[in-house]
């Protein structure tokens, strides 16, 4: 088990340092001026020799711990580090300057004293001869990218272009920026010449396209949402009507339940709850008394009719008072009867 944790971390630190490696490698040495007397000052208005990185893939990468050197013995592969470093002059941390972004580019300043700044290095670097520019990775012996600089004229720059150098003139140097840029230049010329294999605008094109298709699965996601709590309410809305029919029929069926419970109840206790009957009878004279007497103060004439009542008056005899005559010429009665 130990011996798998072993490859393990040494699988990941060597996967690490590839990743990291391949990263260092984007990052090559673009201009170099070695007289300059007319380009570009430093922070204190001194005009000193300058060298030109540039961040060739669309990542950023911190270059802070690499190395300068124009000591071209370092190149001799049986040098100790240590030896290597004493010839090397390192970029310092400390400098948030050194984190270069995807296609930016950076400037330092040689045969200067790093007291003055984190990008000045005390690299000697000749005025009016040649000179080797060596860019080492931070463990001092990988070697990431160099350059024979030829002597060159008061503000003359050496300039990369593509994998060619040219020597530019003082008018023509470009320091912190894109070398031979051209006014006349076309779009499709300086996209092919800022991305040669076309990886930027691939990288662009399935970003829009993913970022699309993004947009396009939380509209659809959204939608849904919404549908589904639009059938829902749709559903309860068509419920709850029915729902609320079924209660009153149940309620209804419970009230008649009741009722016809009452009455058989009252039959059975054969006249314990006389005020059923009452309201009865009341209702019955009520009827009558609408349809069929004659209009006379305080008297009550009843008319032979057959109603639908006369069932239950033989149920009801033994409840009230004897029965009054049905025909026309029938005594009058007081207007409120006793029913006994």
């Amino acid at each position: 088990m130990n011996n798998f944790r072993l490859l393990l971390s040494g699988l990941m630190l060597a996967s690490t340092s590839a990743v990291m490696a391949q990263g260092a490698k984007n990052i090559r040495i673009n201009e170099v001026l070695t007289n300059n007397t007319a380009s570009i000052v430093d922070e204190f208005g001194n005009r000193e020799a300058w060298i030109e990185l540039e961040n060739t893939s669309f990542t950023t990468y911190n270059i802070r711990g690499m190395y300068f050197t124009t000591d071209r013995s370092v190149l001799d592969p049986k040098m100790s580090v240590p030896e290597r470093i004493k010839r090397m002059r390192v970029i310092p941390n400390g400098d948030p300057r050194t984190q270069i972004g995807g296609r930016q580019h950076l400037l330092f300043f040689g045969n200067s004293s790093p007291a003055k700044g984190k990008l000045h290095l005390s690299l000697p670097i000749p005025l009016s001869e040649p000179v080797w520019i060596g860019f080492y990775n931070g463990n001092a012996v990988e070697l990431i990218d160099s350059v024979t600089v030829p002597a060159l004229a008061a503000d003359q720059s050496y300039a990369r272009h593509g994998n060619d150098w040219s020597v530019k003139s003082a008018e023509n140097a470009t320091p912190g920026i894109e070398n031979f840029i051209k006014t006349d230049e076309t779009k499709d010329a300086k996209l092919k010449r800022e991305d040669p294999y076309g990886i930027g605008i691939t990288l662009l094109a399935m970003g829009i396209v993913f970022f699309c298709l993004a947009l396009l699965f939380l509209f659809f996601w959204i939608f849904g949402l919404i549908m589904r709590h639009i059938d829902a309410a749709k559903k309860v809305a068509e419920v709850q009507p029915i729902k609320a029919v079924t209660k009153t029929v149940e309620v209804t069926h419970d009230i008649a339940h009741a009722t016809g419970n009452i009455l058989q109840d009252g039959l059975k206790t054969k006249g314990i709850d006389k005020e059923v009957y009452i309201a009865v009878i009341s209702m019955a004279l009520k009827q009558y008394q609408d349809d069929v007497h004659d209009v006379e103060s305080g008297i009550i004439t009843i008319k032979s009719k057959d109603t639908t009542w006369t069932d239950e008056g033989s149920q009801m005899t033994h409840f009230s008072s004897p029965v009054i005559p049905t025909t026309h010429n029938a005594p009058k009665i007081p207007t409120t009867p006793e029913i006994r």
